[in-house]
């Protein structure tokens, strides 16, 4: 007999593999946080990258894409590339491991790997380096500079709608890495257009120039793809209401702690938002917390999952709570950003953002498709 119970819809048949993993799996691992697990949050920047200069004829199929990554942004947009029938280099940061490579290489991606690197600084900018030798050499490549160009941001739209639908009705923080600052003011943006209070968290490691930690390095950080040796234009500061700066041990006992309380095997960069989330969770119990988890641990076995008796007890852990970035100290800092603008090179503390252009929106000459992007410094 026909069930008389309610139907379930039939599960999607995806035309292509970035279809199937570009959806978080959402987790509730509380009352009042919610985790958004990703098998690489970047494949959203990438497809709405790739599509966006297709339809505008700024690249066509054939084309040579070109940029640097540290990891799942060259898997994300090498997978792009792989989709729409376009060619890809990718200057590889030291951090890249030989899985990842070995996927590169197989999709067709051309890897430029850069040598061993312990100073995550100097290998940074001897990719952006690289990548420009690229360009003097071959002028039809087209740069897609993930740290500059807001073409980056437009794909997360489509995870705006359904962190909406999937937590509707409720004040809502969004808890994440800063990275490029793509992900974060793509999926931002648009959730503050329909709810303004929505809060934005970032989280930091120690000797990125983002949010004016540079002063302090971190020997042990591995947080790939978290902070920055340059500044990235995608990082809008005026966005956060709340920055974490957390070392690597600390990150690493939150790494641990949420595959312990939850079986969740996620990246490093998601252990340290997932610290950071915890204490937010208990500064404003009345909101729920989407914490974005970008990636999985597989980067990270030996040199964190695998030394997990080593790690921390999270519980015990407590950030220095600041108000000027001259009081910024490891291994835990916080500090309420209350969306200022980027801190001056000279590391005084921000001031107010006076941003022109549409409120929120965009800054004219920097947020708008189709300018041409500055090369970054340094």
């Amino acid at each position: 007999m026909p069930s008389t119970g309610p139907s379930t819809p039939p599960p999607p048949v995806h035309l292509h593999v970035t279809d199937a993993i570009k959806t978080p799996s959402l987790i509730r691992l509380s009352d009042t946080l919610v985790l958004a697990r990703f098998e690489t949050l970047k494949v959203y920047a990438a497809l709405g990258a790739v599509r966006t200069l297709l339809a505008a004829g700024t690249v066509r199929p054939g084309d040579t894409l070109v940029d640097s990554s540290s990891g799942i942004y060259a898997l994300a947009l090498a997978m792009a590339c792989h989709r729409y029938g376009l060619r890809c280099h990718i200057v590889a940061s030291t951090t890249v491991t030989p899985t990842i490579r070995s996927q590169l290489e197989i999709l067709g991606a051309t890897v430029h790997q850069m040598p061993v690197e312990s100073d995550l600084r100097l290998d940074q900018h001897r990719r952006v380096a690289r990548v420009q030798e690229l360009l003097r050499a071959n002028p039809g490549m087209h740069w897609m500079r993930q740290y500059h160009d807001p073409v980056h941001r437009l794909g997360y739209a489509e995870l705006a709608t359904l962190v909406r639908a999937a937590v509707p009705q409720v004040p809502l923080t969004v808890v994440a890495s800063v990275g490029t600052g793509a992900s974060s003011a793509g999926l931002t943006l648009p959730i503050r257009a329909h709810e303004p209070s929505t809060r934005l968290v970032g989280v930091q490691p120690f000797g990125s120039v983002s949010f004016g930690s540079e002063r302090f390095p971190d020997p042990d950080a591995i947080i790939a793809g978290i902070g920055s040796a340059i500044p990235f234009d995608n990082v809008r500061h005026e966005l956060y209401d709340q920055v974490h700066w957390i070392a690597f041990r600390h990150a690493m006992a939150g790494t641990i702690a949420l595959m312990r309380s939850h079986a969740v095997f996620a990246g490093l960069s998601t252990g340290a938002a997932y610290l950071a989330a915890r204490w937010e969770t208990r500064r404003h119990p009345e909101r729920v917390h989407l914490l974005i988890g970008a990636d999985t641990g597989h980067r990270y076995v030996d040199k964190v999952f695998a030394r997990h008796r080593e790690a921390l007890d999270m519980d015990t852990l407590e950030p220095v709570e600041i108000t000027s970035l001259d009081e910024l100290a490891p291994p835990w800092s916080t500090m309420p950003w209350a969306r200022r603008a980027r801190p001056s090179s000279t590391g005084q503390d921000p001031q107010p953002a006076a941003v022109a252009g549409r409120p929120g929106i965009d800054r004219p000459g920097i947020d708008r498709p189709g300018t041409d992007w500055p090369a970054p410094t340094g």
